[in-house]
């Protein structure tokens, strides 16, 4: 999930939009920590979709926080 992550932060400096604490979290911290937080994040959402047995659906907007 870390080597996903890391793929998906490599092209949100190319211009892909994500969210904004990902943003945020760029500014702030390693390259390599904001993987791990957004691989945590997927991992956790999958989770939860697998535990709850529903199916994901992004969300229609990113919210501004």
């Amino acid at each position: 999930m870390i080597v996903g992550a890391t793929s998906i932060i490599k092209l949100a400096k190319r211009g892909l939009k994500v969210p904004l604490w990902v943003r945020t979290m760029l500014q702030r911290r390693p390259v390599k920590v904001v993987s791990v937080a957004l691989a945590n994040k997927i991992a956790r959402t999958t989770w939860a979709s697998l535990v709850k047995g529903g199916i994901y659906q992004a969300p229609t907007a990113i919210p501004k926080s």
